[in-house]
């Protein structure tokens, strides 16, 4: 099987986690790894919201897969746009890692007035402003490594980054975790997708072995309000879903029609229909009857 990745330091250890869970699984199949570079890599001057069409980190790959150079992606399934091309599925979901953003080195209380915090995120400038309106946002791309250099060169007081890739690539920094109630993470944060042909029958049914039931009803949950509201992966909200108990509790927040924040904590029961998620999206995108 020839599995595709971006060759970021994040993205190869994402590749590991795969192909480590599949030899469990899957013990006699062979794993060929192919690295590429995304257009979201290779443009670091402009920021998140302003790369050109949806999935700048992943077209390279769907490209790859459409010609049948590889046989797999794996992704970082939050920088994924919510329709793939004609021809592509999400054939796994792999286990959700922790959700939440985290700040390094000083948590927000900490931070002096007018301090800079680095981030690209439109999502976590909003979150931050409607926190602590004093500090300063300022654009931060590059991976983890790179953010992490430019922190400890002075360029930034503190840096906002997903605690998932953290973990992952086991950075051992002092980190103050944000909490959900006021940062809530873009959708399908912390999961790992694995995208393949969807004619690709055999490849489908090998790899559905590490798709994760429960992170795929969340993530699915979150994907669907993020495609009823229109928005993309650079878009200024947040989703999460966590399964609790026989329901599903939703946090959501938008500052898609201004600076202003519209924001959801309710809990749904696991028989939803669309209707109720046209529900929460018309609350998040602002429409009133």
């Amino acid at each position: 099987m020839i599995v595709g990745t971006r060759d970021s330091a994040l993205a190869m250890k994402q590749t590991d986690i795969f192909i480590r869970s599949m030899n469990k699984a899957c013990p006699e199949q062979s794993f060929e790894i192919r690295t590429m570079k995304s257009s979201g890599d290779l443009d670091l001057s402009a920021s998140l919201d302003q790369l050109q069409g949806f999935g700048a980190f992943v077209r390279e790959l769907d490209s790859a897969l459409l010609s049948e150079e590889i046989d797999v992606s794996v992704n970082s399934m939050k920088d994924m746009p919510v329709t793939l091309p004609k021809g592509l599925c999400v054939a796994a979901v792999m286990e959700r890692a922790d959700v939440r953003d985290v700040i390094i080195p000083l948590n927000i209380d900490e931070l002096p007035p007018g301090a800079k915090v680095g981030t690209s995120s439109i999502r976590r400038k909003a979150e931050l402003k409607a926190v602590r309106p004093d500090i300063i946002s300022v654009p931060l791309r590059g991976n983890i490594q790179t953010r992490l250099s430019k922190l400890d060169s002075g360029e930034y007081d503190s840096v906002i980054l997903a605690k998932a890739g953290l973990d992952r690539l086991s950075v051992n920094r002092k980190m103050y975790v944000l909490p959900l109630s006021s940062f809530v993470p873009a959708p399908a944060q912390g999961a790992i997708a694995i995208v393949c042909r969807s004619d690709d029958q055999r490849t489908r049914n090998t790899v559905s072995c590490v798709d994760d039931p429960r992170t795929r009803t969340e993530v699915t949950l979150e994907r669907e309000i993020m495609h009823l509201m229109g928005a993309g992966c650079s878009s200024p909200i947040g989703i999460n879903a966590s399964i609790q108990g026989t329901g599903i509790r939703l946090r959501a927040v938008s500052f898609e029609r201004s600076d202003s924040k519209v924001s959801l904590d309710v809990v749904l029961s696991a028989e939803y229909n669309k209707n109720d998620l046209r529900d929460i999206s018309d609350k998040l995108k602002g429409v009133t009857e």
